[in-house]
């Protein structure tokens, strides 16, 4: 387990200043596309009839705010792929170096959700999964933008990521914090709203219900179907109900 860190009582606040503006930066950065696509479409049509103006700068605002979010999810990919750990497990205390590393890259996380939240399901949301650190198998569809700590979270080949299905892969408790990989495996079904904690292993072909909240270091056997809060196992791999 990590030291605790000397001084984290005002490195913390030091950094909260720095990390708020850092994010409006981001976010402005992000504009700049839009903003030189909107320039160039109002000098090209600045002979143009008025109608035909307002048209041709209401369809460039918004192929601008597209661009906005791609350049977001670029950028802050590229972040997440500077900052994130290459770790399976690991615990340090709330005061610590890693904890701030963990909140850097959970900031990432939040910056990137306005766009997040357009884009998924689909290429260029996997693209910034798999930039911030996510093991994202062959035809995985995730529907969600609530891959929380992507560096430690697996999803398989064919898996379903329900919509607005949360997963974690830290949890803070009073020795600080907590971070354990979340390994999803093939085909599997995870339903709509659904919550997977730190150190959960599911299962090939299972199913996690909608709204089931699945405890920490939770182990769903392959096909087995679970469901429920906290999640229990409703059906087994062979169509029997649990005794």
């Amino acid at each position: 387990m990590a030291k605790k860190l000397r001084g984290f009582s005002w490195i913390q606040p030091i950094l909260s200043m720095l990390v708020m503006p850092l994010g409006f930066v981001l976010w402005g950065l992000a504009t700049v596309p839009g903003i030189y696509l909107c320039g160039e479409v109002i000098d090209a049509s600045s002979t143009w009839p008025e109608w035909q103006q307002l048209l041709a700068l209401g369809a460039s605002i918004g192929i601008g705010a597209l661009l906005w979010c791609l350049s977001d999810l670029l950028m802050l990919g590229i972040l997440g792929m500077i900052m994130r750990p290459s770790l399976d497990d690991a615990k340090a205390p709330t005061e610590s170096w890693l904890t701030i590393r963990w909140a850097f890259l959970a900031l990432f996380h939040r910056l990137a959700l306005p766009s997040l939240q357009w884009m998924v399901p689909s290429f260029v949301a996997d693209l910034y999964y798999r930039m911030m650190g996510c093991k994202v198998g062959k035809g995985a569809q995730i529907n969600s933008s609530s891959v929380n700590d992507c560096f430690m979270v697996e999803i398989g080949a064919g898996t379903i990521i329900g919509g607005d299905a949360v997963i974690n892969g830290h949890l803070f408790e009073r020795d600080g914090i907590h971070l354990s990989k979340v390994r999803i495996g093939a085909k599997v079904v995870i339903g709509t709203m659904a919550q997977i904690n730190p150190g959960c292993v599911v299962g090939d072909g299972a199913v996690v219900a909608s709204k089931a909240v699945l405890p920490k270091f939770t182990t769903i056997p392959p096909g087995e179907v679970w469901g429920g809060i906290p999640a229990k196992c409703i059906r087994k791999a062979d169509g029997s109900k649990p005794e």
